[in-house]
């Protein structure tokens, strides 16, 4: 697959995860940082959203970090930064180099035609397939090798998620395209 064919391949969100601090006091941050929201009743942890880059981070009082929203790599070295710039500012004792890394890349791709969602059923192997059009409209294809889902749509628009870098999402998306070739 030439890079033209990878077109309409686009990022929708990245996540990332990791430790940031040996320990956090959630209570002690939430108060001292605008935009950073605790309700322990709902949430074991501080939910902090940044506007640029938009990022919502979810802080745990273990040091770990979730972040998501993220659209591109940059993004995401900028968002960590100013994350941790803003704890330190509240007063928290951060790793000099956090150990955070990508866990998941959703990107959505459009095929260009339309699939036959009842005949990829009936002519791929079962096992990696779930379709039951009455709970979602769309077909779950899970490829073992890179471990990518694909969410495949009729109308050709396709959703592929569980990679850690383009790469996988790339060669996840060259496999399904050999499949599909062989029934449309």
């Amino acid at each position: 697959m030439d890079d033209k064919r990878y077109e309409s391949l686009k990022i929708e969100n990245i996540v990332a995860s990791g430790v940031i601090a040996d320990t956090i006091d959630l209570e002690d941050v939430s108060k001292k940082i605008e935009n950073c929201e605790l309700n322990t009743k709902r949430f074991p942890g501080a939910v902090y959203r940044i506007e640029s880059p938009k990022i919502a981070s979810l802080i745990f009082s273990s040091g770990k970090v979730v972040l998501t929203g993220i659209r591109n790599r940059e993004d995401l070295h900028t968002g960590l930064n100013l994350i941790i710039k803003s704890l330190k500012e509240a007063g928290v004792d951060t790793h000099d180099e956090p150990q955070v890394a990508i866990t998941n890349i959703v990107c959505s791709y459009d095929l260009g035609n339309y699939i036959n969602l009842n005949k990829v059923v009936i002519t791929l192997n079962l096992e990696n397939i779930e379709y039951e059009p009455e709970q979602f409209p769309g077909l779950v294809y899970r490829i073992k090798d890179p471990k990518i889902v694909a969410l495949l749509f009729s109308s050709g628009k396709i959703i592929l998620t569980g990679g850690k870098n383009m790469e996988d999402i790339k060669r996840g998306l060259d496999f399904l395209e050999q499949k599909l070739a062989n029934i449309m």
